[in-house]
């Protein structure tokens, strides 16, 4: 059978018809894939983004039959699995910030979260950022970068990470209070706040 990549086809439809196909759970592959790599290529780089995104894929895949299909979008899911992954890889993903600290600005992967980068970039404030993510805990900026880089709402944010709606809010909070204070009281992630 075709997969079908319309989106008109929600993914909960997507995993399901996978149960008895496995060959549909590509779509999710065709959709999300570019996405989860920019993600994990932002925090990690791009020499483990790759990896990452195929463990992601396949950890979901293995993972599919226990999928809650009340929850139509597999963005949050497919994200907190691979927020997950990074967290086994912290301190290159810390080391990764302090090198990008000291180096000029950098070639930016495509997506949303570069179009914010090169704004900072402008203001001269990159560094300072990449100071301050790298100084976050770890809960702290996997709830910043979900919310205002990856676009998700609270809501998303909490069932990917697997925790209260409330720790979401009160680690963005947090952690924006933190940025805010190393990029001199101005945090334009706030702009992009989806709760």
């Amino acid at each position: 059978m075709v997969t079908d990549t319309s989106p008109l086809v929600v993914d909960s439809e997507i995993i399901t018809s996978s149960l008895d196909d496995p060959e549909q759970f590509a779509t999710l592959f065709d959709r999300y894939a570019a996405m989860l790599y920019r993600y994990i290529s932002f925090r990690l780089g791009p020499e483990l983004a790759d990896d990452l995104v195929g463990e992601t894929f396949l950890i979901a895949f293995r993972r599919r039959a226990a999928y809650d299909i009340s929850y139509r979008e597999a963005r949050p899911w497919l994200l907190g699995i691979a927020t997950k992954l990074i967290t086994a890889h912290r301190r290159t993903e810390v080391s990764r910030y302090r090198a990008l600290e000291r180096q000029g600005p950098a070639r930016p992967v495509e997506g949303p979260e570069e179009a914010i980068t090169r704004d900072l970039t402008a203001q001269g404030s990159r560094t300072d950022l990449l100071n301050a993510l790298a100084q976050l805990s770890r809960g702290d900026r996997d709830v910043l970068l979900l919310v205002a880089w990856s676009d998700m709402t609270y809501e998303e944010a909490a069932r990917a990470l697997g925790i209260p709606v409330g720790t979401v809010k009160s680690r963005l909070n947090r952690a924006r209070r933190k940025v805010r204070r190393t990029l001199g009281e101005i945090n334009p992630l706030e702009e992009h706040d989806h709760g």
